[in-house]
């Protein structure tokens, strides 16, 4: 089987599960979490995990302002997967917009916003960045019909090393495609901060306003309909 062959785009692919798309998310998301990291205060706007860690560790030393700026971003991602899900159960069957772009262009408009605020603003900041993700991680959830998180690694890491070892065991081309997928996606996300990194440094709390640039594109290779329908409606 070649490369060629296993990133190879299926023709009735729905855009929200395409290759594209899903490269497109995750170097967003790996570019928000190290933007809320280089250039508001050291937070995470994806790893939650790391934020619940600190949380703690400054709760437990009675630094209470420190616990709070890691406890906010945690209830704003709680917030916002519930903000996605409200959205997918009431628009999902109504209007000609799906409900998945009216989540991006919600994420747009907050990550604009978030770049205009001055750095004493950083704790809602952190929260807008979170809340936005949080849209994200439940909006896009699959790529190529494989589970997949475009905003965070360690479920894409334990995915990817188990469908490497059953292509291992098995010979199986599906399990190497779909380790391709996975790893792929982890590679592309760590691009994602490492250019969030720098460019953080440079260009400091505007550098946000690349995230919705690249929404933008996510939104617009979205209103492409797949192969089979176009030709179906035509």
């Amino acid at each position: 089987m070649t490369f060629e062959n296993l990133i190879h785009e299926q023709p009735d692919q729905q855009p929200s599960e395409g290759l594209k798309l899903g490269a497109l998310l995750s170097f967003s998301g790996g570019f928000q979490d190290a933007y809320t990291y280089n250039a508001r205060g050291h937070v995470f706007a994806n790893a939650q995990t790391g934020n619940v860690v600190l949380m703690s560790q400054n709760l437990m030393t009675a630094h209470w302002m420190d616990g709070l700026r890691y406890l906010l971003p945690l209830i704003a991602f709680t917030l916002g997967v519930w903000i996605a899900e409200w959205i997918e159960n009431r628009f999902k069957f109504t209007g000609h917009l799906h409900w998945r772009q009216i989540n991006l262009l919600i994420e747009i408009i907050m990550l604009v916003a978030v770049g205009f605020m001055p750095e004493k603003w950083n704790m809602v900041a952190n929260m807008l960045v979170s809340f936005s993700c949080a849209m994200q991680v439940h909006t896009f959830r699959s790529v190529h019909g494989y589970g997949y998180a475009s905003t965070m690694c360690i479920g894409n890491m334990r995915s990817g090393a188990a469908s490497l070892s059953h292509y291992m065991r098995e010979k199986d081309n599906k399990s190497l495609r779909k380790a391709v997928y996975y790893f792929g996606v982890i590679v592309i996300f760590a691009l994602g901060a490492g250019v969030g990194g720098v460019l953080s440094g440079i260009l400091g709390i505007h550098t946000i306003w690349a995230s919705p640039v690249l929404l933008l594109i996510a939104f617009l290779i979205m209103n492409r309909k797949p192969k089979e329908q176009a030709a179906a409606e035509s």
